[in-house]
């Protein structure tokens, strides 16, 4: 063991991941003499083709329609910051929790969700697309960094924590990395912490752009309680306070509360399970969760923001527009595998649709654009 493993180790809770007791690689490699497995990972992570194509893919706002909208990098890396705080406060693996959340967003297609769900509409014959299944894929088989395997072969623990969910079916096939799916088993702790970092990511930084974008009013929010007691705290704060102010003074404290809540709701359900490893984590309810009021707030925030930014008609019209592109790219591909690259029409032939899936989901908004329009548009 390196000597950072083993400090690492010393400060770690008993029911915290440990990078001495990793389930390891699918490919053999010699240990780092300077970095944990799990910083490994982080870096392999951040340095891959995958994680920087993020910059140029939708959160919400598709990439082109302003320089200030989150991207699913910039998202990628709130989720780290959100996870790494709670993963202190509670006593497990920072490096893991940095690494599951910097890879959970790999596999997106271009334009969000309506990429998605547009490319898993096309794949259906053929097995479906889900994006959560493609970044354990990316990181599996589909980079092309090092000589001697493909993807980054990342350690088993966070290869888990990418995969948030799974049917049955794919379980079986993925092997152990899916296992506890069939055996109804939870994840670490630390899949278990980017997972609801993710969501408290998207949520409250949608609200900040929706806002910016016109889309959604502060009128609006001050009917949703975790955010109006935010907002009339920060203007009694601060009378006279702009908007621009308001919006990133009420953003941040709804933030601080549901970092804070999920800590303590977290610290209440450890106290109750008493897990002394990781096996007694796997073998408990969900222990990473919010108290039953925010949870309740929280759930009230999604379905206003589901009703109001999500399905606004302007954000449904590029919804629409972006699902045509995939499903117009989807079918050319299908249909003449010469109007891929050289090196893509090789792997269409091996393994059918799904390279062609693999090609869309790995573009960019604005690379899927300008291809659809070579494509279709006559000059």
């Amino acid at each position: 063991m390196n000597t950072r493993v083993g400090a690492e180790a010393g400060a770690l809770a008993a029911y915290a991941a440990n990078p001495s007791q990793s389930r390891g690689r699918r490919y053999p490699e010699p240990e780092s003499e300077m970095r944990t497995p799990f910083q490994r990972d982080r870096d392999r992570i951040i340095h891959c083709t995958a994680f920087r194509r993020l910059e140029y893919k939708t959160q919400v706002f598709v990439n082109h329609e302003g320089d200030l909208y989150r991207t699913r990098l910039t998202h990628s890396l709130e989720v780290a910051q959100i996870a790494r705080s709670v993963a202190r406060s509670l006593r497990v693996n920072e490096d893991l929790v940095e690494a599951i959340a910097l890879a959970h967003d790999l596999g997106h297609t271009p334009f969000g969700h309506a990429g998605q769900d547009a490319l898993d509409e096309c794949m259906r014959p053929f097995g479906g697309f889900e994006h959560n299944l493609q970044s354990l894929r990316v990181v599996d088989e589909l980079e092309e960094r090092y000589g001697g395997f493909d993807g980054l072969n990342l350690c088993f623990e966070t290869r888990e924590g990418i995969l948030k969910h799974c049917s049955a079916e794919n379980a079986r096939r993925l092997g152990p990395v899916a296992e506890r799916f069939l055996l109804r088993r939870q994840a670490t702790l630390e899949a278990q912490i980017a997972n609801l970092a993710d969501e408290i990511a998207y949520n409250n930084h949608d609200v900040d752009d929706g806002v910016r974008s016109g889309l959604i009013s502060l009128e609006q929010l001050s009917g949703i309680p975790l955010v109006a007691r935010h907002q009339e705290q920060a203007k009694y704060l601060f009378p006279g306070i702009g908007e621009r102010r308001l919006v990133n003074e009420t953003v941040r404290r709804v933030i601080h509360t549901l970092v804070v809540d999920l800590v303590d709701e977290t610290r209440r359900r450890i106290a109750l399970a008493k897990p002394a490893s990781v096996e007694d984590v796997r073998s408990a309810d969900p222990l990473v969760g919010f108290s039953q009021q925010v949870a309740a707030e929280g759930d009230a925030l999604k379905v206003f923001l589901r009703g109001r930014l999500y399905r606004h008609p302007e954000v449904m019209r590029m919804t629409n527009k972006s699902r045509r592109i995939v499903r117009e790219l989807f079918d050319a591909f299908r249909d003449e595998p010469r109007l891929l690259p050289p090196d893509h029409q090789e792997r269409v032939a091996a393994h059918g649709a799904r390279a062609i899936a693999d090609y869309i989901a790995g573009m960019t908004d604005r690379y899927a654009i300008q291809l659809h329009r070579r494509l279709f548009l006559v000059d």
